[in-house]
């Protein structure tokens, strides 16, 4: 990334000390989805790193996931499938229950949202440890599809998000380095 993409995407995350616990320092992207200009940024770029990838289904993860994820499909054309929080979903569902750095949550996918042999991009807008994310593959490989690749606008590599995802592509548009 260029110092001055860096400079402006950098600009627009907000910073939030204490959420949602004490010792936690929160980036929060809703500043980039109010400037247009860093959104765009956002989304052109991750067009350009998997257009040319052989990715069937971009896979958007609860809830900021969802705003980059939706985004992206449609530019690319491809199917998107949501991951949610237990009992979001009707109809039958995988289910994954996992631990955060703050506690525990259960996220869930449609069954009939993914197919054996598909190759599955999944979304968030932050990846911290890397849980929520190794989950979402757990649910993804239920249903006989693989994550080839996963993506986050911001990254938290010192929380060692990448020892976590081992085995799939990662790409961060920007990382931090310490809270």
């Amino acid at each position: 990334m260029l110092k001055k993409d860096f400079e402006k995407l950098d600009g627009s995350v907000n910073r939030v000390p204490d959420f949602p616990k004490p010792g936690i320092l929160f980036y929060d992207v809703t500043g980039i989805l109010k400037n247009p200009e860093s959104f765009k940024y956002c989304i052109d770029r991750m067009a350009e790193i998997y257009s040319n990838k052989n990715i069937d289904v971009v896979c958007g993860i609860e809830s900021r996931g969802f705003v980059f994820a939706a985004a992206l499909a449609d530019r690319l054309s491809l199917p998107l499938v949501l991951i949610r929080k237990k009992g979001k979903l009707p109809g039958k569902t995988y289910s994954c229950a996992y631990s955060l750095e703050y506690g525990k949550a259960e996220i869930e996918v449609h069954i009939d949202d993914v197919k054996e042999g598909q190759n599955f991009l999944l979304v968030d807008d932050l990846i911290a440890t890397g849980g929520t994310l190794k989950a979402a593959c757990e649910l993804v490989l239920k249903g006989g599809a693989r994550v080839t690749d996963v993506f986050g606008v911001i990254g938290l590599p010192f929380l060692n998000f990448k020892k976590v995802l081992s085995g799939v592509e990662i790409t961060t548009l920007i990382d931090y380095d310490s809270e």
